[in-house]
C-alpha cells in the first residue's frame, strides 16, 4: 500500500492542504480528528465530482426529461420509505465488551479507530485476526425523516474473533484491538466494514454489535447515541462457515441454539436484525442489513445490567473473565466484564 504523500510547505508538512498536527509522525498517526477530517474531505470531493457528472448528463438529455425523471425518482423513493411502515431496529445491550467507555475501556478516542478494514489491530500491535473473510454493510434510514438515508452518522462496530474472544478483554488479547472500527455513513446512509466471520460461543447466536451516533464528534459521548443494536447471521451460512478449519468449537455451540431461543434475538427471532448474505466460504461473504432508526425517541438499549450471569444467560468466551468491571477501571484496562451478550 502506498504511503500518503506529504507536501512540505513554509508552515510545515501538510497532507491534502492540511497541516499535520504531529509533523514528526506519519499521516496515519495524526489522530482521530485529523482522520475524520481527511475522510470528510474525500467524500466532499467525490460528491462534487458526482455532481458535475450528473449536471453534464442532464444537459445532454435535456433539462425537461432529465430534471423531471430525477425529481420523480426522489419523490417516489421518499414516498415509498414513508409508506412502507419501517420498523425501528430493536435496541439491544452493548454487552460487557464494548470498549466504548461505558465500563472503563475506551477505544473510540484512539488514533486509527476510524477505518474500514478492522481485521488487524492498530497502534502498538498489527496482529490480524484469522477467519473466513466477511464484508458487512449497514444502511441507516431515518424514520422521522420519511425513511431518508441518515448521512453523516458515525457507526462503531465490533464483534468476537474466530475463537469467540473479544479484543481488549479476553485473556491473552487484552493488548489487541482488532475487530473494532468506526465508519461515517455516506450520502446513501451506508457504511461498510471488512472483517472476518465471528464465532458462535456458548449461549449466544453469532452476531455483530454496533452503535450509531449522530456524527463523529459525538463518538466519545455515549449519551448521544441514536441506537445500539446487533446483526444476526442466517443458520445455513453459519453451518457452512463453522465446518471450516478454526471454527470447530462453534459447531457444538450453534447446535444448542436457535434464533428463537437466543436471549437477544429471541423476542422476534431476529426478523429485523437478520442480515442477507451472499458469497461463499472460499471467496468470503458479504452481509447486508437495513437499519431504520427513530431519531425522535430515546434509545432503550445500552449497558448490560449489573449482577451475575449477564442479561442473556450466555457463557463468557473462552478465556474471558467474568463478573462486573471494577469500579473506576482506567481507560484501556481490560477490567472484568460479566458473561458476554
Amino acid at each position: 500500500m502506498r504511503k500518503p504523500k506529504v507536501h512540505q510547505t513554509p508552515d510545515g508538512p501538510a497532507y491534502q492542504g492540511r497541516l499535520l498536527p504531529r509533523p514528526e509522525e506519519e499521516v496515519v498517526d495524526q489522530g482521530l480528528t485529523f482522520d475524520l477530517g481527511t475522510l470528510v474531505s474525500r467524500r466532499r470531493a467525490l460528491s462534487f465530482l458526482g455532481g458535475i457528472g450528473g449536471m453534464a448528463a442532464l444537459a445532454a438529455c435535456g433539462s425537461d426529461s432529465g430534471g423531471g425523471t430525477s425529481a420523480k425518482a426522489t419523490t417516489s423513493a421518499s414516498s415509498s420509505a414513508s409508506s412502507s411502515g419501517l420498523t425501528e431496529i430493536p435496541d439491544e445491550t452493548n454487552g460487557p465488551y464494548p470498549a466504548d467507555g461505558t465500563n472503563g475501556v475506551q477505544v473510540l478516542d484512539q488514533d486509527g479507530i476510524v477505518r474500514q478494514d478492522i481485521r488487524s489491530s492498530f497502534g502498538d500491535s498489527t496482529t490480524t485476526a484469522p477467519g473466513i473473510p466477511l464484508t458487512f454493510e449497514l444502511t441507516l434510514l431515518d424514520i422521522v425523516n420519511d425513511g431518508k438515508p441518515l448521512a453523516g452518522a458515525a457507526v462503531y462496530a465490533w464483534h468476537c474473533d474466530r475463537d469467540g474472544n473479544y479484543s481488549l478483554y479476553s485473556s491473552d488479547i487484552e493488548d489487541e484491538n482488532y475487530l473494532r472500527g468506526v465508519q461515517v455513513a455516506d450520502d446513501d446512509g451506508s457504511v461498510k466494514f471488512v472483517s472476518i466471520f465471528p464465532a458462535c460461543y456458548s449461549g449466544r447466536w453469532p452476531h455483530i454489535h454496533f452503535e450509531i451516533y449522530p456524527g463523529p464528534d459525538s463518538l466519545t459521548d455515549y449519551d448521544k447515541r441514536l441506537s445500539t443494536s446487533q446483526l444476526a447471521f442466517p443458520k445455513d451460512v453459519c453451518d457452512t462457515v463453522f465446518a471450516t478449519d478454526g471454527y470447530e468449537s462453534s459447531v457444538k455451540n450453534l447446535s444448542q441454539l436457535t434464533l428463537k431461543t437466543d436471549n437477544v434475538f429471541g423476542d422476534d427471532g431476529g426478523v429485523h436484525q437478520l442480515a442477507t448474505i451472499s458469497g461463499s466460504a472460499k471467496a468470503g461473504y458479504t452481509a447486508k442489513l437495513t437499519v431504520p432508526i427513530d431519531t425522535g425517541t430515546e434509545p432503550t438499549g445500552g449497558n448490560a445490567p449489573g449482577g451475575g450471569g449477564g442479561p442473556e444467560g450466555g457463557q463468557p468466551p473462552s478465556g474471558a473473565p467474568a463478573g462486573p468491571p471494577p469500579s473506576g477501571a482506567p481507560s484501556g484496562a481490560p477490567g472484568n466484564p460479566q458473561p458476554s451478550p
